[in-house]
């Protein structure tokens, strides 16, 4: 009897067996019906078994075979330009400064020997002790020696507030630190460093103690406040805003898929965090913009950012191919022309800048750590990019200059089609984010007339239809938490995370459209 082949052929394993065993019995009934050569019967019986059996081998039952390895996807690239509030200039913290005269008293204590985890130096009598007449600052008294060190005194800050130490430089930073009782930092010999905050009140004396692990030991260290208004710091950690930047521990996290580059300004290159600003203790619109697009996208994300302060699109950008225009009494300056402007009927003289620039440091800039893609991110050899969005934040310059004003629709216009042709980019989505002053209600003059332009290059306005589902404008005033462009927002990072956000948020809505999921 053949076995039923409907409990056989759920696999591919499965319908070869039974195709071995009704082969085998097929072979045997016809050769048993229209054969008297038993030997004839025996081989063909033989040879349908050891070909099942080979198949079986090979094809074991019940296992599916591997999977080819998938290939991996280039990675997503987003260009960021545009000038100072691109750059970034929200605050991370209040601004970590040297400590100094906040520490009263402090005396070190030398232990025998080097340092033990598992003593109790408190109970100890130290070898010697000597009073630091400097403590902090750039020149702390030196410390004697000798042994083990532990520096005790108090700390009374100018200030009311929440704050965070960094005691120590270069080997001196292995070290506990205790304030008031509590540990506010740990660095063991090959760890990362682990703070904790403290609030603590404007002239209040409190006891601090900080042990040191090694032989290197300093009156060197660092404060920073960290709620005050306006930081990054205080959003996150005390307002519990954003809580994706920070671990469990309250330490700043860094993502692992999505890298930042910067170019010209801004130049850190690391994974994404907080301090790739103008400083390391500022953020721009990367932050939130590539935690959105980072959450978005399967492939790792490389943010590249070619930007510069105190920079207009109608002249230090001007985009190649920019033709010289007339605008009252003057000739304003096309690419590569020198200066800005010069008196119709007049010869330009030209001075030690032209048209475009900084079009042209910028993207030089990013074509070169494009080119050598694999030098600069070797984390990714041989994976390969695409260039899958731009993204624009500027136009403060623009404002002081009424031709520049009125050109402003053109160049963004022509900025955009410039810089996909630029990077072989056709298909690459534009972000624009409109300056956070100015609301479309009040908005008059120069200033209406760069809101005007960055709106309208929105694809759903309809006025550009190349630019329909895959360029779009984000309108900031209702997330601007105060300032104006020119004070960088007073530095008040949730501008900067909330536009960063917005303008990622556009992007893979633009994203969306071109290739749903």
């Amino acid at each position: 009897m053949i076995p039923d082949k409907r409990q056989t052929d759920s696999t591919v394993e499965g319908r070869l067996f039974g195709w071995f065993l009704e082969r085998c019995f097929n072979g045997c009934d016809r050769l048993m019906m229209a054969a008297s050569d038993l030997s004839s019967l025996w081989n063909s019986c033989f040879n349908s078994l050891a070909i099942g059996c080979a198949v079986l081998l090979i094809t074991r039952p019940g296992q599916a075979a591997e999977p080819t390895p998938a290939v991996p996807q280039p990675v997503k690239v987003f260009i960021l330009s545009g000038q100072s509030n691109m750059v970034g200039a929200g605050k991370v913290t209040g601004g970590g400064r040297r400590w100094g005269a906040e520490f009263l008293d402090p005396v070190v204590s030398v232990y025998q020997g080097e340092y033990d985890p598992q003593a109790d130096y408190d109970a100890r009598q130290p070898v010697k002790r000597q009073r630091l007449e400097s403590f902090g600052g750039v020149r702390p008294t030196p410390y004697p020696g000798g042994g083990a060190q532990v520096v005790r005194g108090f700390i009374a800050p100018q200030d009311t507030g929440v704050y965070e130490f960094r005691p120590g430089y270069g080997g001196s930073t292995h070290n506990i630190m205790e304030v008031a009782g509590e540990e506010v930092y740990r660095k063991l010999v090959g760890q990362e460093a682990v703070l904790s905050e403290i609030a603590l009140t404007a002239g209040k004396k409190v006891p601090f103690k900080i042990t040191y692990l090694t032989k290197q030991a300093d009156g060197l260290g660092w404060i920073d406040r960290v709620d005050v208004p306006g930081a990054l710091a205080t959003f996150v950690k005390q307002q519990r805003m954003f809580p994706f930047l920070i671990n469990d521990q309250k330490q700043w996290v860094s993502r692992d898929d999505v890298w930042y580059k910067g170019v010209v300004a801004a130049r850190a290159s690391k994974w994404l965090s907080v301090g790739c600003g103008a400083s390391g203790n500022t953020i721009g619109p990367e932050l939130g913009f590539g935690h959105v697009v980072g959450d978005y996208l399967d492939e790792p994300v490389l943010i590249l950012k070619a930007s510069q302060g105190n920079r207009s699109l109608g002249w230090d950008f001007l985009p190649p191919g920019s033709k010289r225009y007339e605008f009252g009494d003057k000739i304003h300056a096309g690419y590569q022309d020198s200066p800005e402007a010069w008196k119709k009927g007049t010869e330009p003289k030209a001075i030690n800048w032209y048209a475009g620039k900084q079009y042209d440091d910028c993207f030089r800039a990013a074509h070169e750590v494009l080119d050598n893609f694999d030098q600069q991110f070797p984390h990714w050899q041989g994976r390969g990019y695409k260039i899958v969005g731009f993204g624009w934040w500027q136009g403060d310059k623009d404002r002081y200059n009424a031709a520049h004003a009125a050109q402003y629709e053109k160049n963004l216009v022509h900025l955009i089609t410039t810089l996909r042709r630029e990077f072989a980019a056709p298909q690459a989505k534009f972000v624009c984010a409109t300056l956070g002053q100015t609301a479309k209600e009040t908005a008059a003059g120069n200033e209406k007339q760069i809101l005007d332009a960055q709106l309208a290059v929105d694809g759903t306005t309809g006025k550009y239809p190349a630019f329909q589902g895959n360029v779009a404008t984000v309108y900031t005033h209702p997330i601007n938490q105060g300032g104006a462009s020119n004070s960088h927002y007073n530095g008040n990072a949730r501008t900067y995370m909330d536009v960063g956000i917005a303008m990622g948020q556009a992007m893979v809505d633009l994203l969306k459209k071109s290739s749903p999921r």
